[in-house]
């Protein structure tokens, strides 16, 4: 187990709560309001917390679970638990390492990383920094931009440099408005710039008066007008097998199946695209039942506690990825917060399955909860 120690011995974050609240203390307003905000009333942001809330546990007794095993495998790789961290832009606001210390941290734990379009990092920055651990499972996020050649190149940089997979963001084709960016007239710093994006095409984030320079950014360079043909001419351009993000429907899931996707993220972005969708947990047994196994279902949203990976688990996801609160132990204390983060995670699980009668990760099933009335 990793531990965190700051400079300050009188408070020391047991839990990925304490750690948001010390994070605010070391980010502006403007990077602490893109990190934590969603969309129009947020709704959907809190509605991702208050799934986890509604779920309830119904615990086996008397099994043996002195020897517990968290470990797993997506896409045929190993991970040490059933965890990756979510695709997440700019973290170079929260930590100059950035992506690289996620990276490191993600690698050094046995848990995979989705490197975002949006990094502050290069793609061969992050590569280069994982590398030095075998077996580290690393992806990489993709947005299609109106410029296709844009998008090979990125395809062509990622393929190139080791990555294991393309994260496909599907639920973006244009960006939800969050009112707290557009207030804050969000931009990036002069010293950041969008790491793979400016140097192979020269783009990056505008100052927009009034607007939140993100955006600005959407509106003008991704592509509105993709569609599951497109999926094909993506596939085309590397072997690297096609995971999909932000999916809520069983139909859409089926879909994803025939166009050749080889994973599926159940996620609502946040909440930070559409707001009043539906929790990412609540949506996550129906598209589970509708590819019927033909393809590994992960889910992102709302996981603040060891007990919410154990019910994502029990309702069939293969893994869950975690955004904000990797943010949280960047800011606080580089690397070594996020690895404990991750640490206090693992901890967490490893103690919710001992007290659920459950010594390795195939017993969990869904007789382990009670779920909501409707």
């Amino acid at each position: 187990m990793s531990t965190y120690l700051s400079n300050d011995d009188r408070f020391q974050p047991i839990n990925l709560f304490e750690y948001e609240k010390l994070a605010k203390e070391h980010l502006s307003q403007m990077t602490l309001d893109y990190y934590s905000s969603g969309a129009w009333d947020e709704i959907t942001l809190q509605d991702n917390r208050a799934a986890f809330e509604r779920v309830k546990l119904q615990p086996r007794i008397l099994v043996d679970v002195s020897d517990r095993n968290l470990t797993t495998s997506i896409l045929g790789q190993p991970l040490q638990l059933p965890l990756l961290i979510a695709p997440m832009a700019f973290q170079c606001l929260a930590h100059p390492d950035g992506e690289v210390a996620t990276a490191l941290a993600a690698a050094s734990a046995g848990v995979g990383m989705v490197l975002s379009t949006m990094a502050t990092k290069s793609i061969e920055e992050v590569a280069t920094a994982s590398d030095k651990f075998l077996d580290s499972l690393r992806w990489f996020q993709l947005y299609i931009h109106k410029d296709r050649e844009l998008t090979r190149a990125l395809v062509e940089k990622a393929h190139k440099a080791g990555y294991k997979a393309l994260c496909l963001t599907v639920d973006a084709p244009v960006l939800g408005q969050r009112e707290r960016d557009r207030r804050n007239e969000f931009a990036l710093p002069l010293d950041l710039h969008l790491a793979n994006l400016a140097s192979i095409s020269g783009l990056d984030i505008p100052y927009e008066k009034g607007e939140s320079g993100l955006f600005t950014y959407f509106a003008q360079q991704l592509n509105p007008a993709v569609t599951w043909h497109d999926l094909e001419w993506l596939q085309s351009l590397s072997p690297l097998p096609l995971v999909i993000k932000g999916i809520l429907r069983p139909d859409d899931a089926v879909r994803a199946v025939e166009y050749g996707a080889k994973a599926i993220i159940v996620s609502n972005h946040g909440g930070r695209q559409l707001d009043g969708a539906i929790a990412s947990l609540d949506a996550l047994a129906q598209i589970v039942a509708a590819v019927d196994g033909k393809v590994e279902v992960l889910l992102d949203g709302g996981i603040r506690r060891g007990t919410d990976i154990l019910k994502a688990l029990a309702l069939g996801a293969k893994a869950v990825l975690i955004g904000r609160p990797i943010l949280w132990g960047l800011a606080v204390a580089g690397q070594a917060g996020v690895s404990h983060v991750i640490s206090l995670l693992q901890d967490e699980l490893n103690v919710a399955m001992a007290l659920s009668g459950c010594a390795k990760l195939q017993d969990i099933d869904p007789s382990l909860l009670t779920l909501p009335r409707l």
